[in-house]
């Protein structure tokens, strides 16, 4: 343990220097990582880090999944289920068959068994990569979200393929009848446990007398609590953390106070990254291992690579072929809901775009990590150093070829051009707020009108409401005109949550403006 810890503190710190190089560079940070993470496979002496396979999805998973449920717009997801939906599932599993085909036809000694459960863990496009990577660019917003959405939807997806081949792969035997009952309770069991749980969660919070450090280890420890009890009924431990999250994530402004919100998103923020580069690390830890393996079975490490190489080949055109179906399906079936475009070179490049961006990142890696070593006769797993050591190649070619030119090709084909009116969104923004002063000012006159009478106090905070910003006197802040500040401010969030309804309204200005009422909330309390 004394040698393991500084090491292991030393991999964090790693990921931090490696965050800030990429942020100096202007590139994403899994690119560096995974780069990283093959480098250290290199250095002699190090000591070996593993993790149990049942471990990896109990460790990595909930936490990923519960944070990316819940910086993602629901309201938002509503607008393009139709696209995220295609692209979750049936892309899902169209990728998952390629690679299945293309697996058990070139790499030999490959069922299709082991083909579906390789394809189950690339399949999945990783939300962090592509957020990473496009956080240098501008990019539409309905853009942003259906690739927020569906990566937050495949990783169920493509798990629930991973689960049914591991058991197919591991016992040879697959029973179509019993997979689609069992693939049945999985979804609807898996949605129904997350839902349910995270209702008793809400009520747990807001019931219970805590503070903000109380309300943020709670939620740390939800997303387990959703994935164990799920996977005890043998039900979709991701669908239940997915429907959780989306659940617990539209109700924050009830049972989370001001002080909890600004806190867990700090909190949140810092655990999920170290969390994605841990992962990233451990998988180069663990590569000198996996290469002995793959050798030992008698697959020269060039073989193997150049197996990774065609899988990636595979999953890339996969997914430009499934983004210009989706494309050509909507045109014919769906014209009204068809994507907008000056031209039809422009609409005709959006598709390859889209397929362009399937990075490949911590949910494959985790996948992979997770296959056992062992069969339940004692047997060693087929071919699972191989498995490992294709991934690897998927993430780090999609991460590196894909993540590092997407930028240069959003620049270079002016896609979106024309399509940003930031004009349009700062009205929208002054509109809002003026819509908040309207309703504050209506609020006041029709809840306290008597106290505003005679109360010298109260007029001059009404009369300070505007400049309140620009006052260095505070001390008119007393007792009464604290909680009638407080009551304002739980006004202004309920308007916010109607107008959050009106659907051209994008719930990013709302959340950012919600924040702000946090802040001010908490200001409040050192006054």
């Amino acid at each position: 343990m004394h040698t393991l810890l500084p090491f292991l503190l030393a991999m964090v710190a790693a990921i931090v220097l490696l965050n800030a190089w990429a942020t100096h560079l202007k590139i994403a940070y899994p690119v560096l990582l995974v780069v990283a993470g093959l480098l250290v496979s290199f250095i002699p002496g190090l000591p070996i880090v593993r993790i149990h396979p049942d471990l990896i999805f109990f460790i990595f998973l909930p936490p990923l999944l519960f944070e990316a449920s819940w910086t993602i717009s629901f309201k938002e997801m509503k607008k393009w289920w139709r696209m995220i939906g295609s692209f979750a599932f049936l892309v899902v599993l169209f990728t998952a068959f390629s690679v299945a085909l293309v697996a058990n036809h070139f790499i030999p000694g490959f069922t299709i068994a082991l083909g579906f459960l390789l394809g189950g863990i690339v399949s999945p496009p990783d939300a962090v990569s592509t957020g990473a990577i496009t956080k240098f660019v501008k990019i539409p917003k309905a853009t942003s979200v259906i690739l927020e959405g569906e990566s937050l939807l495949n990783d169920a997806s493509s798990l629930i393929i991973f689960r049914f081949a591991l058991v197919a792969a591991g016992t040879g035997q697959f029973v179509w009848q019993q997979a689609a009952l069992s693939f049945l309770w999985m979804v609807i069991g898996g949605a129904g446990i997350g839902l349910l749980l995270a209702w008793i969660f809400v009520k747990t919070h807001k019931r219970l007398p805590l503070d903000a450090q109380s309300h943020i280890t709670l939620t740390i420890i939800e997303p387990y609590c959703l994935y164990w009890v799920a996977e005890q009924v043998h039900c979709s431990g991701v669908l239940a953390i997915v429907s959780g999250g989306l659940f617990m994530s539209a109700r924050r402004l009830v049972f989370l106070n001001s002080a909890s919100r600004i806190q867990s998103f700090s909190v949140w923020e810092s655990f999920v990254f170290i969390l994605n580069g841990i992962v990233f690390l451990i998988i180069g830890l663990e590569l000198p291992e996996i290469v002995e393996g793959v050798r030992a079975e008698g697959i020269p490490l060039r073989a193997a690579i150049g197996y990774g190489v065609l899988i990636t080949g595979v999953l890339i055109v996969a997914r430009i072929i499934s983004s210009y179906a989706a494309l050509i399906a909507t045109l014919i079936f769906r014209p009204s809901v068809a994507p907008i475009s000056r031209s039809n070179r422009r609409r005709w490049l959006m598709p390859l775009l889209l397929g362009w961006t399937g990075m490949r990142g911590v949910v494959s890696l985790a996948a992979a990590l997770a296959i056992p070593i062992t069969l339940d006769n004692g047997a060693a797993f087929p071919h699972r150093n191989l498995i490992l050591v294709i991934t690897f190649v998927a993430i780090l070619l999609t991460l590196l070829v894909q993540g590092l030119t997407l930028p240069y090709l959003i620049a270079r084909s002016r896609l979106f051009d024309g399509l940003f009116n930031e004009e349009a969104e700062e009205q929208i923004r002054q509109k809002m707020k003026q819509g908040l002063k309207q309703h504050l000012y209506q609020f006041l006159k029709a809840k306290h009108e008597k106290e505003l009478n005679g109360q010298a106090s109260m007029e001059k905070f009404l009369t300070l409401w505007e400049e309140r910003a620009k006052a260095t006197d505070d001390r008119w802040m007393n007792v009464k005109t604290k909680s009638l500040f407080v009551e304002m401010l739980e006004s202004q969030r309920q308007y916010l949550a109607e107008l959050n309804k009106d659907p051209l309204i994008d719930e990013a200005i709302i959340r950012q403006q919600l924040y702000q009422i946090d802040l001010e909330e908490e200001r409040l309390k050192i006054i």
